[in-house]
C-alpha cells in the first residue's frame, strides 16, 4: 500500500539543508584549495556550476530584460567574490571560525533592515563573540585570514538582498543560470592564474561533485526557500550555520575548538537569534 502526501516540504528542512551542504562543500573543499588555492577552487567550482545550471536550464538571453541585469551581475559579482575569500580565509583560520566571522555580514543587514538603533546590538554582541573565536590578544592569530572572513561576510549580506530581488524577477531556479556562470567568471580574473599548471585530472572530478554542495544545491535552495519564508524566520534559521561549520570542522578536519570559542560562536548564534527577532517585532509593530 503506497502512502501519498501532497504536503509542501516545509521550508525550513530546505534551508537547513543549504546550509549543511555550504559548510560540507567548504570542509570538504579544503584539499583541491592547497591544490589550486583559494582562487583556483571556486573558479573550478563555480565553472562546473556554471555547466550544471546551463545544461538543466538552458538560459535564453533573450528573457533577460534591461532592469534585470544590475541585480544578475551584482549577485553574480557577488557569489563569485564571497566563495573566493571564504576559501582563502579557510585556508588561514578554522572553518568555524571564519563562519563566526562571516556571519557579521548578514547580521548587519538584518540589524538595517529593523530599522531600530535598538537593533545595532545585535551586530555588537556578535562581534563581541568573534572577539572570542578568534582571541586577538594571541599571537597565533591571522590577521588576513580574518580580512579574508569578514570581505566574505560582506558578501554574504549582499548576496541575501541581491537572491531576494532575483528570485521575484524570475520563474523557479532559472534566474542562476544567469548568475553562477557570471560568478564564475568573476571568479576567473583570480582563479586562472591560481590554477595554472595544477589542474589534475582528480582536480577536475573533485570540483565536480564538490559544485553540486556549493554553488548548486544551496544556491537554488535558498531561492527556493526566501520566496517561502519571511526573511526574519530565514536569517534566524541562518544562526544555525556557525555551529555546524564547528561541527564539520570537527569532524571533517579535525578542527577542535577551545572553550572560549565555543563560547564565542554561541554568542554569534544569539546575537543572530536575537536580531532577526528584533525585526520580526518591528515589523509587527
Amino acid at each position: 500500500m503506497t502512502i501519498r502526501s501532497d504536503r509542501p516540504v516545509p521550508p525550513w528542512t530546505l534551508a537547513v539543508a543549504a546550509m549543511i551542504s555550504v559548510q560540507l562543500g567548504a570542509a570538504l573543499s579544503v584539499g583541491l584549495v592547497e591544490s589550486v588555492g583559494p582562487g583556483g577552487a571556486a573558479w573550478m567550482r563555480l565553472m562546473a556550476g556554471a555547466g550544471m545550471f546551463i545544461a538543466f536550464f538552458r538560459p535564453r538571453l533573450s528573457s533577460v530584460r534591461r532592469q534585470d541585469l544590475p541585480g544578475l551581475i551584482g549577485l553574480g559579482v557577488a557569489t563569485g567574490l564571497t566563495s573566493i575569500a571564504l576559501l582563502a580565509a579557510i585556508e588561514r583560520i578554522p572553518l568555524g571560525s571564519a563562519i563566526a566571522i562571516q556571519f557579521l555580514g548578514p547580521l548587519t543587514v538584518a540589524a538595517v533592515r529593523a530599522h531600530s538603533k535598538r537593533a545595532i546590538a545585535w551586530p555588537l554582541l556578535a562581534l563581541m563573540g568573534v572577539v572570542l573565536v578568534t582571541q586577538p590578544w594571541q599571537n597565533t592569530i591571522d590577521f588576513a585570514g580574518v580580512v579574508f572572513a569578514a570581505f566574505a561576510g560582506l558578501g554574504w549580506g549582499i548576496y541575501i538582498v541581491l537572491t531576494q530581488h532575483v528570485g521575484g524577477r524570475f520563474d523557479g531556479i532559472r534566474g542562476l543560470s544567469f548568475t553562477i556562470p557570471i560568478a564564475a567568471i568573476t571568479a576567473a580574473a583570480f582563479g586562472i592564474p591560481q590554477a595554472a599548471g595544477s589542474i589534475t585530472l582528480p582536480g577536475i572530478a573533485a570540483a565536480l561533485g564538490l559544485a553540486a554542495l556549493v554553488p548548486v544545491i544551496p544556491c537554488a535552495l535558498d531561492l527556493i526557500v526566501l520566496r517561502r519564508m519571511k526573511p526574519t524566520a530565514f536569517g534566524t534559521l541562518m544562526a544555525l550555520e556557525p555551529a555546524i561549520a564547528l561541527v564539520l570542522g570537527l569532524l571533517i578536519l579535525n578542527q577542535v575548538p577551545k572553550t572560549m570559542q565555543l563560547i564565542g560562536i554561541l554568542i554569534v548564534v544569539v546575537a543572530a537569534v536575537g536580531a532577526q527577532g528584533e525585526g520580526e517585532s518591528h515589523l509587527a509593530a
